[in-house]
């Protein structure tokens, strides 16, 4: 795995509309390796990048995100809410994102975003899309909140390296980990311990924090073991990367 210090969040959020393709290219445009965006699944087998469970407020439309039409959402302003410079910008499939992605040469950190308990009929179409047009595995990490989700991942193709997601590190976490072999811990940085942090990377698996937008509030995190940072703003720890 490829894995570098730091990952733009849904693109690089605070630099442009976030999980759009002028969110992954700012965040390329900082030198960052890899980037965070969330799929999401919606009517009729739609896969789009976004990650709200509804509409207003990062598009001019309206409703539940998982009731909406592909040909509906496809159609909808995802930028003018950032800036009137990002006017016209559009939510984009999977497969958009993926392309566009691999042509900066950068990693992915694909979230998947449901909270449904039907995972055996989202995973699959999912995974079926990154197989048909992901290249490079080892610059590939599945990340989810929805446990099930990640079960089924695991269960389709022992390969993928995947990520469990969450706000507090459960009691349960290593459990959860080796039960799916999975790849690393992403947790929220602010409620993590030292303890746990020194546990997760006891355990052999890399730490990864999220959302830290400035770069003193996780200078301790680097010391716990953490591996990487996922931040709205890359632009505030590039200098990581320069040291490393």
């Amino acid at each position: 795995m490829q894995l570098s210090k730091v990952m733009g969040h849904r693109g690089a959020a605070l630099l442009a509309p976030e999980n759009t393709l002028a969110s992954i290219r700012a965040a390329a445009e900082t030198g960052v390796k890899w980037v965070e965006i969330d799929v999401y699944p919606i009517a009729q087998g739609g896969l789009i990048i976004f990650h709200d469970h509804t509409l207003e407020r990062c598009t001019n439309g309206s409703g539940l995100t998982l009731d909406a039409n592909l040909e509906a959402v496809l159609s909808l302003d995802a930028g003018a809410w950032f800036g009137v410079q990002h006017t016209g910008e559009k939510v984009p499939t999977l497969e958009q994102a993926i392309a566009c992605i691999q042509e900066l040469g950068m990693g992915l950190n694909l979230e998947i975003k449901y909270e449904g308990t039907d995972v055996e009929a989202i995973v699959p179409p999912i995974l079926a899309v990154l197989a048909e047009h992901w290249q490079d595995n080892d610059k590939l990490m599945i990340s989810s909140f929805n446990y099930p989700a990640l079960e089924i991942c695991y269960a389709m193709n022992k390969q993928l390296h995947l990520a469990y997601l969450v706000e507090d590190v459960p009691d349960d976490w290593l459990l959860k980990l080796a039960a799916i072999e999975a790849y690393s811990l992403n947790c929220y940085y602010l409620p993590l311990t030292e303890q746990q942090a020194r546990a997760v990377k006891a355990a052999g698996y890399k730490l990864l924090c999220y959302t830290a937008n400035e770069a003193h509030l996780v200078e301790h995190h680097w010391d716990w073991g953490m591996d990487a940072v996922i931040t709205d703003d890359p632009r505030q720890f590039m200098h990581l990367e320069a040291q490393s």
